[in-house]
């Protein structure tokens, strides 16, 4: 599948279920809230957010099943780097209040202006970041 085609197909299936969400139970899509409300459960609001991640991770596995080749990447890592990684969207995540579906899509999409502020940081962020591990420090990272 063209590299467009499969990012544009993403796109809408997380519209779709950002809206879905927001229509079936009033609530906003955020992966980080949803899984954090996985990790530390509140009584009565564990079985959706279980669902919907068992839905995002099975959904993963039929993907690498049905068509492998949309996992083959060239970026080469250390596994170092890849832990390191992990955990900075993780802190950073929390530090935002959110990441990018929460923010991105459904913040964004209600004008909020905190979220406008987070995904400019989000991408100023990552930019940089993708900037110094393939110049600066000449992909060794």
């Amino acid at each position: 599948m063209h590299p467009f085609l499969s990012a544009a197909l993403g796109g809408v299936m997380l519209g779709l279920a950002a809206v879905g969400l927001m229509l079936a139970s009033g609530r906003i899509l955020g992966i980080s809230g949803i899984f954090g409300g996985v990790v530390r459960p509140r009584h009565g609001d564990f079985a959706w957010r279980a669902l919907f991640v068992g839905g995002m991770a099975a959904g993963g596995a039929a993907v690498a099943i049905l068509a492998p080749e949309a996992y083959a990447i060239d970026l080469v890592r250390s596994p170092a780097a890849i832990v390191s990684a992990g955990l900075l969207v993780g802190f950073g995540t929390r530090l935002g209040s959110g990441c990018t579906s929460g923010h991105g899509i459904c913040g964004i999409s209600r004008f909020s202006p905190r979220s406008l502020v987070a995904v400019l940081t989000f991408m100023a962020t990552g930019a940089l970041a993708a900037f110094l591990v393939n110049h600066v420090f000449g992909g060794s990272i």
